[in-house]
């Protein structure tokens, strides 16, 4: 493979789909963001994603249609095999990928694999997950306390609770596609 796999990770509410959609939007060559095929509407959330029954899912991981694949929250969740042509002809390719699900991807990736887990601070959490209006208090409550006891391992971290286009310019970085910029003294 000539491209890396970014698997960018983070609890809900950390900022995964708005970074996404900043990183849509920069031009860069050689650089693609992968939907997901997910179980559920196509109205639901703000990820950009393709929206599957659970037949189609199925019907699609049966003939080996997706690379990854993977069953959490109620939903299934696929990438497709176009990132492993996109990979082979040398373009880096970021997923929104799941935690617990990183060693599926480690195993068919291997040192490919460029594993990015978002963090931010647990009040900033707090803000967001209740600005969307997603969730009530308990489920708030709840997200909140999944992501106190998540302390991620064997990835790059990546500081989220400043402006998309900071952590966008981290994330490339990290990437090896900018120089890291470092404020004057």
């Amino acid at each position: 493979m000539k491209g890396k796999l970014v698997w960018l990770m983070g609890p809900s509410g950390s900022g995964k789909d708005s970074l996404l959609e900043v990183l849509r939007q920069q031009e860069l060559s050689q650089l693609l963001v992968a939907h997901r095929y997910i179980t559920r509407p196509a109205n639901a959330g703000c990820e950009n994603h393709i929206s599957l029954s659970e037949q189609e899912f199925f019907t699609r991981a049966g003939h080996n249609l997706l690379a990854l694949s993977w069953h959490a929250n109620g939903l299934y969740y696929g990438v497709g095999v176009e990132i492993d042509l996109w990979l082979h002809a040398g373009f880096d390719v970021v997923v929104n990928g799941s935690r617990a699900h990183m060693a599926q991807a480690k195993a068919r990736y291997a040192d490919a694999l460029l594993p990015v887990c978002l963090q931010v601070s647990p009040e900033i959490l707090r803000q967001r997950l209740h600005a969307r209006g997603r969730e009530n208090g308990v489920e708030i409550a709840a997200r909140l306390e999944r992501a106190a006891r998540y302390t991620p391992s064997e990835c790059h971290t990546l500081n989220n609770d400043g402006s998309l286009l900071q952590s966008v310019e981290k994330l490339l970085t990290l990437m090896g596609r900018k120089e890291p910029r470092y404020a004057c003294l």
